[in-house]
């Protein structure tokens, strides 16, 4: 007990920096704006499609509600660098998908409009003297990065609670929280980081220990479909390729001596894949580019594919809802209860997506760190 207090204080630190570094790398600062200012009551059929997409797809404002017909949204900062220049207004300038106009440093109008359709659809783009569209540097705060702040605050404040539980109550028993993340951390420990990883763990530990958390938080927060929860995080490949690559550069730049050299001499393979034709080595070199890929693919797949799920559960109420009243209240009850089971598994996926991503990082980082006697 005594060990895995010490273990837990010593890299309790660590992974706060680490999930600072991932903020950082995903976040900005962020402001927001509120409105319901959508006078117009128009009755629509439900297209069940856009209501999907617009839930799983990233977006430059936060759609809470509808309410008597009123859309009460919160816009989020756009902020792009086109020209030499550094743009800066709210998303609400394109309600109703009207563009923004605004001048440059020398006067001259400048317009940005959302495009509909086409190449650069659901992007802001710059639209030029001739009408064309130019795409330009996009950091805007979106719906997934003001996600991402948002769950990293809230990993930030568990960590620090546990901090200050270890501090003020020792070796003792843990109590509250803690009774919850230590059991947590153990298990990413003693379960994946040393068997994958041997002697040299702790060099990996602070990653693996921040990645698990992260993905596991997100996963959970996707599944609460209100403001300010509910958003798509981990179902973004643009987030889950980003994880990827700090799985592929930490692997790379810390890989041994003998990880580069079985890339390339392959051991218990017959020399003739090996010579005249390279084809072992290549398919290790492939190999090393496909694994994060394969990474970012799986989280990405499985964490949307739930959520389509479950919509489609509750659009199929609204669907047949539209066709007859007594068709909509009789698929209700069905629908419901398996859009309920779904979420409860989907609860289930979101632990086994955030282990199989830590644990298939711990095994490759295991393949880079070993020494040459340890094979």
């Amino acid at each position: 007990m005594k060990n895995n207090i010490s273990f837990v204080r010593k890299y309790i630190l660590n992974a706060i920096t680490c999930l600072f570094v991932m903020s950082f790398t995903f976040l900005n600062p962020i402001d927001t704006f509120a409105s319901n200012d959508d006078n117009h009551e128009v009755e629509e059929k439900i297209d069940a499609g856009e209501l999907i997409f617009d839930h799983i797809l990233d977006s430059y404002d936060w759609h809470i509600c509808t309410w008597k017909g009123k859309h009460i949204s919160v816009y989020l900062p756009i902020i792009v660098h086109s020209e030499g220049e550094l743009y800066s207004f709210s998303s609400k300038n394109f309600h109703h998908h009207h563009p923004y106009h605004t001048k440059d440093k020398h006067g001259n109008d400048v317009i940005f409009d959302i495009p509909e359709e086409g190449k650069y659809a659901g992007k802001v783009v710059r639209v030029m003297d001739d009408g064309t569209h130019v795409k330009p540097f996009d950091f805007s705060i979106t719906k997934t990065v003001c996600g991402i702040f948002i769950s990293c605050t809230l990993l930030v404040v568990i960590f620090l609670l546990v901090a200050k539980g270890y501090r003020e109550r020792g070796e003792k028993s843990p109590k509250g929280i803690q009774s919850l993340i230590e059991p947590l951390i153990i298990h990413v420990r003693d379960d994946i980081a040393k068997p994958n990883i041997g002697k040299h763990y702790d060099i990996y530990f602070p990653y693996l220990l921040t990645v698990f958390f992260f993905i596991f938080i997100n996963n959970l927060l996707g599944l609460i479909p209100f403001f300010p929860f509910g958003a798509n995080v981990t179902g973004n490949i643009a987030v889950t390729a980003v994880l990827a690559l700090f799985t592929f550069f930490i692997t790379t730049f810390t890989g041994k001596k003998h990880y580069y050299k079985d890339i390339f001499n392959t051991p218990g393979v017959p020399w003739w894949l090996k010579f005249p034709l390279p084809l072992m080595p290549l398919v290790e070199v492939v190999g090393c580019f496909v694994k994060p890929v394969v990474l970012a693919i799986r989280l990405f797949a499985n964490i949307t594919a739930g959520h389509i799920v479950v919509l489609g559960f509750i659009c199929m109420i609204f669907i047949l809802g539209e066709m007859s009243a007594m068709a909509g209240g009789a698929i209700s009850v069905v629908s419901l209860l398996l859009a309920i089971f779904v979420d409860c598994l989907e609860l289930l996926v979101a632990y086994i997506q955030a282990y199989v991503f830590t644990l298939l990082s711990a095994i490759y980082f295991g393949a880079a760190a070993k020494e040459e006697h340890e094979h």
